[in-house]
């Protein structure tokens, strides 16, 4: 039995991940839980897992966890900032896996590597942001790191086996999310409503917003070339509406394998859990015969994210970091109607631009001061106009 530790567990992620362990009860038990604002929900996951340790960031919050837990004895509850790191580096688990949002989960994703656990990863940002400080921390181990995102886990099943030298390219595919063929001014207009409107996944607000600005896919094309050491020139995004293919490889004889399946995020997390098996309790199976699978090009032009993330990732440096701290800025600030839906690669465009003095990706302490920066001069940007 594989024990787990899940941090952000009432997230989306977290909560279909707890899901796959109440499917497979006699191959995972859930020794640690951490989670941000949903108390409630976290309540009922630590009756129904009894895990060994709690991770929870505000003191008010886990003095009324501790109230609603009553009798519940044997459960240690990680009060703090620091609480999710603590248990990702001090909780007997086999495996941790991040599913928290943005670059909170950095700290802990070095803290599960460092402590010689496999790391199932769903936060992109951990390796858009510090990719080398991460992948150091595998040399010689790359199986205990395990993608969860649906496009890397499809990659590592094409990938696998295979010699790197005969791989041309790969692509990562996007449905296009709820603005495929919008123009550019029709986007200034979009609504908040209608960008949570995912066409295809059912995700939390944050990646929801990434995905109809398709920043979501530039963090992907960025943790595509830490996870697998591909060049950029190598990766390539397509739009694919039916969302049914995640991710191809194509070789250097003209081969092209294509990784298929149905639009459910338990099938990567199982995968991850339960890697390198395959549990028979997946999903569905893909429909072939009912349904047609397109492929259609990016428009740059009304989603100018994809570009952005290309230069930044060549970049390198302290680059990402910026990136993503403007981008998580600018998420919230559209959310809270403050600016319409295209201000926000705008803002992140001249924070990255703005960035002089970029720094080599040598320590947290280098990543955290680029991060500071630039979500204070996003906020500037926003609050000036």
């Amino acid at each position: 039995m594989r024990t787990l530790a899940i941090l952000g567990s009432t997230g989306s992620v977290g909560t279909q991940a707890l899901e796959v362990v109440r499917r497979n009860p006699d191959r995972f038990k859930v020794v640690g839980l951490s989670a941000g604002t949903n108390h409630e929900l976290l309540v009922g996951q630590i009756r129904e897992f009894l895990p060994a340790q709690v991770a929870i960031a505000d003191e008010e919050a886990a003095n009324d966890l501790r109230q609603k837990l009553g009798g519940i004895r044997g459960v240690e509850i990680l009060v703090g900032p620091d609480a999710a790191e603590t248990l990702a580096r001090d909780v007997d688990a086999d495996m941790v896996v991040n599913a928290l949002v943005g670059a909170a989960g950095l700290a802990p994703t070095l803290a599960v590597l460092q402590s010689g656990k496999t790391l199932a990863l769903a936060n992109k940002e951990s390796l858009v942001i510090g990719g080398e400080l991460v992948m150091d921390l595998v040399k010689g181990e790359p199986e205990r790191l395990v993608p969860i995102d649906s496009e890397h886990a499809g990659l590592a099943q094409l990938l696998r086996g295979e010699r790197k030298e005969d791989l041309k390219r790969v692509i990562l595919t996007g449905s296009g999310g709820p603005f495929r063929g919008w123009t550019r001014n029709e986007l200034a207009r979009a609504s908040v409503k209608e960008a949570l409107a995912h066409p295809v996944w059912r995700m939390g607000p944050k990646i929801t917003i990434d995905s109809a600005t398709l920043m979501n896919k530039g963090l992907e094309v960025i943790e595509a070339h830490y996870l697998f050491r591909i060049d950029y020139q190598q990766i390539h995004v397509v739009i694919h509406p039916e969302g049914l293919v995640h991710a191809l490889a194509e070789f250097r004889d003209g081969t092209l394998l294509a990784q298929l399946a149905v639009a459910d995020m338990r099938l990567p997390i199982q995968l991850a859990l339960a890697w390198p098996e395959r549990l028979p309790t997946g999903v569905q199976p893909v429909p072939i015969a009912d349904r047609s699978l397109t492929f259609e090009s990016v428009d740059r032009e009304a989603f100018p994210a994809i570009d952005l993330a290309y230069r930044v990732g060549e970049l390198g440096l302290t680059f990402p970091a910026v990136m993503s701290a403007a981008n998580e800025v600018a998420v919230m600030a559209f959310l809270e109607g403050k600016i319409p839906l295209t201000r926000i690669v705008e803002v992140v465009q001249s924070v990255v631009d703005e960035h002089e003095a970029p720094s080599s990706v040598v320590s947290v302490v280098n990543l955290g001061r680029a991060d500071s920066w630039a979500r204070h001069r996003a906020a500037e940007m926003i609050e000036t106009g």
